[in-house]
């Protein structure tokens, strides 16, 4: 079971909050996607957040583009910053990412981003979302939502 961004913010509302501050603090994210054999490859990327959806868009030809095209599994890791603050945790995003041809949807995202022409666009369905942080400088704390379930909440010293 997998949902798009509008569906969880709406089940979620305070953690998809966090989710796109952290990803909207910084520009340049990572992405692991699969390789033919099976392996990871993690890269950088830029995330969007526009019209209910959490949007991937990506050079022509890029290997992550490829490896997506093959196997639509990714994992999708906010960008921690500098020290060790992490102001609002790490976020972490797993999910498919379906790849949009469509010319109108393309042409919208294109107005809103500017990306550079041609680009693969995908769009994603959420199967997981992590949030870890440091509670009171002693907790652990960690957020776990899966479709279809309420966050869980985890408590380490």
């Amino acid at each position: 079971m997998s949902m798009n961004w509008a569906t969880f913010s709406a089940a979620e509302p305070e953690l998809a909050k966090i989710a796109e501050e952290r990803f909207g603090a910084f520009t340049h994210h990572v992405l692991a996607t699969l390789r033919k054999d099976g392996s990871p490859r993690t890269t950088g990327l830029e995330v969007r957040f526009l019209g209910g959806e959490l949007w991937l868009g990506m050079m022509p030809d890029s290997l992550k583009a490829l490896d997506l095209r093959r196997d639509p599994r990714f994992a999708l890791q906010a960008n921690p910053g500098e020290g060790q603050t992490m102001g609002g945790g790490d976020v972490r995003i797993s999910g498919r990412a379906i790849e949009v041809d469509d010319p109108e949807t393309k042409a919208r995202y294109g107005e809103e981003v500017e990306p550079p022409e041609p680009f693969h666009l995908f769009r994603t369905e959420l199967t997981e979302v992590v949030r870890t942080y440091v509670e009171d400088d002693k907790y652990l704390v960690v957020q776990v939502w899966k479709p279809g379930e309420p966050v869980r909440t985890l408590r380490r010293t």
